[in-house]
């Protein structure tokens, strides 16, 4: 996979790729990573990018002239490039999209400040725009960031394939809590069915932990998810038992 990131600060997006997971990545040839300074294709001798808004209001808005130059030389050499753009108003992000986004070739990221990017380059380039929260972020390199951690994580080889399969979102629930030594911290010991060595009840255990974080934690995705029939009777499970104990709480 190709990315490219077009920014104001490229500082801020460099470090992420010298370190850990995406610096091994790299070194392999499994992605490679081009960050481009939208400064370098301003017009005038001062690098000027944004400029006030029509129709007024506050902030200042990145002018389409410098973004439009570097992203024709950014892709001119690109075959299918997928453009996207961090936005509040974007569609929400989510880990099937980073599955759908792992498997394209060539990814741009577009990193928007002030106020945001003049609507012209969203609609002349078929820009897609994705939200990662309901929330606004002073930097869009940040909110790129965690795109394009999320994408190259599923890209083969990045990380071992067992890992994926037991995380948060990869099965449709939350993923189970973890433990490690000491057996024994501040008074809480792990739980039994973890150091019992039996694997079949160890897979029940976080199975069970699953749908209970999901079901506090995230119930919407229940509510998404096909359960199988295993998935279908623990909740059923969880549920009755629930149920009895607040007869038993209402009942003192």
């Amino acid at each position: 996979m190709k990315i490219n990131i077009l920014t104001l600060f490229p500082e801020i997006v460099r470090p992420y790729f010298t370190n850990s997971i995406p610096a091994k990545a790299i070194e392999k040839d499994i992605f490679s990573v081009d960050i481009v300074n939208i400064r370098d294709f301003a017009l005038d001798k001062h690098r000027t990018c944004d400029d006030e808004p029509y129709g007024g209001g506050a902030g200042m808005v990145l002018k389409p002239e410098p973004v439009s130059l570097a992203l024709e030389k950014v892709t001119e050499n690109l075959k299918t490039p997928v453009i996207i753009y961090p936005s509040p108003a974007g569609i929400p992000f989510d880990q099937s999209t980073a599955y759908e986004l792992s498997k394209e070739k060539e990814l741009v990221f577009l990193c928007g400040r002030y106020e945001g990017l003049d609507q012209r380059i969203i609609d002349y380039y078929d820009i897609k725009e994705y939200s990662i929260g309901d929330y606004v972020l002073s930097a869009g390199e940040l909110a790129a960031l965690v795109i394009v951690d999320a994408v190259i994580r599923l890209i083969d080889g990045v990380i071992t394939n067992e890992s994926l399969r037991e995380e948060s979102f990869s099965s449709g629930l939350l993923e189970y809590p973890h433990y490690t030594r000491p057996a024994v911290f501040k008074g809480v010991p792990v739980p039994d069915v973890l150091l019992s060595g039996h694997h079949e009840n160890i897979r029940q255990w976080r199975l069970r932990k699953s749908i209970e974080r999901t079901l506090d934690r995230r119930p919407d995705l229940l509510h998404n998810k096909a359960l199988s029939e295993e998935e279908k009777a623990i909740l059923e499970n969880i549920l009755e038992e629930r149920g009895r104990r607040n007869e038993r709480d209402s009942g003192n």
